[in-house]
Formats: C-alpha cells, structure tokens, sequence
C-alpha cells in the first residue's frame, strides 16, 4: 500500500496512520493547489455502531517547504473534537442524517484549521467546522453527496476545505503486491509460474479519513511568487503530511485516558510507497519519528532499492540490465529526494536543491492536462506523478517502472532498460469515479451496500 500499515508501531494506531498524500494544480480552479492528507487505512464500510473518525488527541499537519531546507515554511494544522448528544444510547443516528446539524445525528465531529508560518505567526483559518457523517446506507444517509457538500467550507483567502470519509482513492493488486511479488498479469514469467490473470483491485469497496485542502498558489510558494514560469525555483514546493500525538498518555481505571505533554510524531508521508517499500522493517519506526530534514540518513536504501534486486531473483531472465545496473540509482534519488534538476526532460524541473529529503514535489507552473495521464511524466503528462501527484495517478506502476530501470536512461544515455520494464504493472486498471472537483475523492461505499450479497 502507499502508506497503510507500512510499519509496525503505526500498524497499530490507524486513526494516526497517514497512507497518502496528495498534491497537485487544481483542474478545475487553476489559479489554486490542492493538498490532500488521508488517514485510517482500509475502512470496511459496514463498521457501525461506532463508526470510523478522526482522533480528538491526534494533531494532524499538512506542511510546506517552499525554499528547498526541508524545513516546513508553512503548516497547516488541524485538530479534531468530537460531540455526542445523547450518550445513552448505543445508536450513531437516531434516524435519517439528512443535513449537518440533524438532530438524529447522536455523534458529530468538528475541527479547528490553523495556518503557521516559519516565523511562528500563527492564524487560525476556521473554527467548529462540521464533518460530515460517514455513508451508512440509504436509510441513515440518504444523500450523501449532499451531506458532503455541505461539508465544504470556504477559507479567509480564497481556499477551501473538507475533512471527512472518502472512497479510498489508491488502487493496487494488494494481495499480489506482498505474494512474493507475483505481478497476475505476469505471474507466468515469475519464479513460481502460473498462468497470466487479469488483477485484482483490492481497496475498491474500502473507505479512509481524508483532510482536503485548496488554497491560491501563491500562498505556498516563496515570497508569494506568481508561478509563472516553471524554470523559476520559487515554482516548486515541497509537500508531506504527519500525524502526532501527545508524548504521555494515562489511563486510570473509571477515567477516560489523559494526555499530555508536547506533540511526537508517529507518522508521515510525502512520496507513496516510501516507508512502505524503500525502508528496511528495521528503520520503519524510526523513519515515521523522523523528520524529511533527517532523510540523508536513508540515501543508501534509495540508491540501492531492495525490489531491483529482487526483480531480477523473481523473474529469472526477464531484467538482465536491472540485474547488471549496480551503480547508485541517481535517477530515483532526483525522484524521490531532491526532485528532478532542469535539463534531464524538456521543459520540466521539480528540483529543491541537493539536501535530500522525503518530500513529494509540485511545480505549480505546470498546468493541470487537458489530457491526463495515469503515467504522470512517464506517459508524458508532465502534471503527473512525480510533479506533486493526483488521485487518479497510477503510482504503484510508475515507481515499479522507475525501480526496474525505466528512468536511469536519465543519467546513463547508454543503459538500455529490459523489454520486460514496460509490462510492469500494479495489475489493476484506474477507478473510474474520481469526482470533477474538490474534494476530488469519491463518495464513499456505504456500510448498507459493502460487502453486497
């Protein structure tokens, strides 16, 4: 998965797990970027009576790094308080949730937005603002859509922002992925071959915690540049979102749990699969208290990533250059930790300077595509992953094709990546029900009709 689960200590705090992070230039509100933080992996919708939120004790930030330090120049914070009108009784809704303020709604959330900048200037955005409910089924939440709507609140400035269930938007073969690798539509060319299968989407019918935000570009980028050209380094920011929580928690018998003392993150996310497939089980934990300016310290996993070793190991004869490239991958550490310096592909850079760091990088001159492509800068689409990255992106196949060689012809004119590198793929097609705008994440799957009969 992206982020969901990828290491041991946050595999057992999901309302802290942050599994993907989003940003990209608005499609449909240009002028804008949107920033998207999810959290709480693999929701089966059906998960009444106490239904799936935010945590009240969790401090969730989104940050930016606009001058290339690795440091966060602006953090968006948000901090979450939960409401039950009526505590005795076991039920969520009372009846149907037909609007954000209905009385059948027993257990309601708000939030609190609050920008800071470097400085320590500090300006609350909103305050008390709604959730909506999670889709529970055509009785208890008749329209949705509407209820999600309504949950759009416009920001001093000229933003916007949503927090709440989504479908979740990350699509993978879950169950091949971690079977020893065995890609379906390639498992016959795997070590234990089997016949070629179509693959299987596995987060499709599954939900997650999303924190959506969009705000004008100029109010990330440094000295509030316009963007206007994408050659300028005050065009590129720098995103990755954390979860944090209090460093003692007291639990005393009859009492509800205490915490107190300063925040310590447990989380964090900016380029997809990171953590989840770079780190060695051994560093996950550490890298997840870890902040992107202390990433010089994982360089060596990224120059020598376990899965191009173990293509070649997986797929005898099929990634003989893969197995012969022993050299650092230069190409995945410009993709990965200092973004892609100018003159490597036409009319495009995403470079923050040479101090690596985690962070997932967004040219905002480059405007949205007229048309997309799942590929991202692969495919062409220079809006794409790995500029920033968009819900739809297929990031599972890129960062396999990037991995197995397809990108170190960036740094070697003269390696030639195996025929196999093309036909890598997630083993799933992209979803289909991406919404036009903001929040872009689709309605999530209610509990009524997930798992269907």
């Amino acid at each position: 998965m992206s982020s969901h689960r990828e290491a041991p200590e946050i595999a057992k705090d999901p309302v802290a797990d942050n599994t993907d992070v989003y940003a990209f230039v608005s499609p449909d509100r240009p002028e804008t970027v949107t920033l998207i933080a999810n959290y709480i992996p693999l929701q089966e919708p059906a998960g009444g009576p106490n239904f799936y939120e935010f945590g009240d004790d969790v401090l969730y930030e989104i940050h930016i790094d606009n001058d290339g330090d690795a440091l966060a120049d602006i953090t968006y914070q948000f901090r979450f308080e939960t409401e039950v009108r009526n505590p005795d009784t076991f039920l969520y809704n009372t009846g149907p949730i037909t609007a954000l303020d209905s009385p059948n709604w027993n257990r309601r959330q708000f939030y609190t937005v609050t920008r800071i900048e470097e400085d320590g200037t500090t300006k609350v955005l909103g305050r008390h603002l709604a959730c909506p409910p999670c889709n529970i089924g055509p009785l208890s939440t008749p329209n949705y859509e509407e209820l999600a709507k309504a949950a759009i609140h416009q920001l001093p400035g000229g933003g916007q922002v949503f927090a709440g269930q989504r479908n979740e938007g990350f699509y993978v073969d879950l169950g091949a992925i971690f079977d020893l690798l065995d890609i379906r539509p390639l498992q016959n060319l795997h070590l234990f071959p089997r016949p070629p299968q179509p693959g299987v989407d596995a987060t499709k019918d599954l939900n997650v915690h999303s924190i959506a935000l969009q705000v004008p570009k100029s109010s990330l980028t440094r000295e509030r540049y316009a963007a206007a050209d994408h050659k300028n380094p005050r065009s590129v920011i720098g995103v990755w979102a954390s979860a944090s929580r209090q460093k003692v928690t007291l639990h005393d018998s009859g009492q509800e749990p205490a915490h107190t003392g300063p925040w310590v993150q447990v989380s964090r996310l900016g380029n997809p699969l990171f953590n989840e497939v770079i780190v060695p089980l051994g560093k996950k934990n550490l890298w997840n208290r870890l902040a992107p300016k202390d990433d010089a310290a994982f360089v060596k996993y990224v120059e020598h990533p376990e899965v191009a070793r173990l293509l070649p190991v997986l797929y005898p004869g099929v990634f003989p250059h893969l197995q012969a490239l022993t050299a650092p991958r230069a190409d995945l550490v410009a993709i990965l930790l200092t973004g892609i310096p100018a003159g490597l592909i036409d009319g495009f850079q995403n470079f923050t300077g040479s101090k690596p760091a985690d962070l997932l990088r967004l040219n905002v001159a480059i405007p949205p595509a007229s048309k997309p492509n799942i590929f991202g800068i692969l495919g062409g689409d220079l809006a794409g992953f790995p500029n920033g990255r968009r819900v739809f992106d297929d990031v599972v196949t890129i960062e396999l094709r990037a991995v197995a060689g397809a990108t170190y012809p960036l740094i070697d004119h003269n390696y030639t990546p195996d025929a196999a590198v093309s036909k890598l793929t997630g083993g799933v097609p992209p979803r289909t029900n991406y919404l036009k705008h903001f929040p872009y994440l689709a309605t999530p799957k209610s509990g009524f009709d997930v798992p269907a009969s």
